[in-house]
């Protein structure tokens, strides 16, 4: 192998025999004596390290003849995202469960699960920092503002296990709510109305439903249950519990059945949010409670995560208040 550096550029390396069938990351490791190796595994994941002019994973086997070329390390930052050492220890204190498999995070509200769209990082950005050796991936996803589960695989072959638990019904969702509007009685509410994908005026993604006529490829099967658990003045908590997992599912059925969740700027109610604020809420009255998954050689994984003291907080003041929705 023959290095090439331009001063205060990037480099580029000739594989040669001696890198042929050594994975990207050791070759670097070996290669880049004195660089930071969390680093280097982090130019690699956001795709800042080319073989052959392609992003490649820490993982690929190289061959001899491949060329490797790595961005001007000089100013990394020119070509990664350094996250605030704030955001790094609120997720660190936010593991809930972590194996050889899984790390599972009590997702705090009002982070994106990634980066995209004028976001320059997201969670799964932010842990790959801090778990650089690992080749992290989102098992699901969750809405920015939603708090609760989040699951991530540490390996291939976990994630996979996991997306096929997915879409085998092999997975249990449960999340707790503030609904406008009380429930009539005791009884669940089923939904089952099909979402499709929307835009705003503004362009911006919002899903509706009903409007799209079955096997026409807009509209997608979804199903949620709204268990009622507590009234809070005229302020309904529920879970709720649902069989697919489609965009903003929740907070789509909530609309469709008349009680929008509690916080939601997008498919609630104007005048029961400003209500809610008064009370305290800042957020989406939305959180991942509990995930319960089969994987494939059979062994159960339960996970759950309290309710955020933000969330309780509110509650208590509309219980010690009137509560009134309007």
């Amino acid at each position: 192998m023959k290095g090439r550096q331009e001063p205060s550029g990037p480099r580029s390396f000739h594989v040669t025999e001696r890198g042929d069938g050594q994975r990207l990351d050791n070759f670097l490791l070996r290669e880049l004596k004195g660089v930071p190796k969390g680093l280097i595994y982090r130019l690699v994941r956001q795709g800042a390290v080319r073989v052959d002019g392609r992003r490649a994973k820490a993982h690929k086997r190289l061959a001899a003849g491949n060329d490797v070329r790595v961005p001007d390390l000089d100013r990394p930052e020119a070509a990664t995202t350094e996250i605030p050492p704030r955001v790094l220890e609120r997720l660190r204190q936010a593991i809930i469960h972590e194996d050889d498999d899984l790390l599972v995070l009590d997702k705090p509200s009002g982070l994106a699960v990634h980066g995209g769209s004028g976001l320059s990082f997201g969670i799964i950005e932010a842990m790959r920092q801090l778990r650089p050796d690992t080749d992290l991936e989102l098992g699901h996803r969750l809405d920015r503002e939603t708090s609760g589960c989040l699951v991530l695989a540490k390996r291939r072959a976990a994630l996979q296990d996991f997306h096929a638990a997915l879409r085998e019904g092999r997975v249990e969702k449960r999340y707790l709510a503030l609904l406008v509007g009380r429930f009539p009685g005791d009884q669940p509410i089923e939904c089952d109305a099909p979402i499709a994908n929307g835009r705003q005026d503004d362009g911006r993604r919002r899903m509706k439903t009903g409007d799209a006529a079955p096997g026409d490829g807009r509209a997608r099967t979804a199903q949620s249950v709204f268990l009622p658990l507590e009234a809070h003045g005229a302020f309904q908590l529920a879970e709720v519990r649902i069989g697919t997992g489609r965009t903003h599912q929740i907070r789509v059925h909530s609309q469709a059945i008349g009680h929008p969740v509690a916080g939601d700027h997008d498919y609630g109610l104007p005048d029961a949010n400003r209500t809610l604020r008064r009370h305290g809420l800042k957020r989406l009255f939305l959180h991942a409670q509990a995930l319960a998954y089969q994987s494939a050689d059979g062994e159960r994984h339960i996970f759950s995560a309290p309710m955020p003291g933000e969330l309780g907080d509110v509650l208590a003041r509309l219980d010690a208040g009137d509560g009134e929705a309007t």
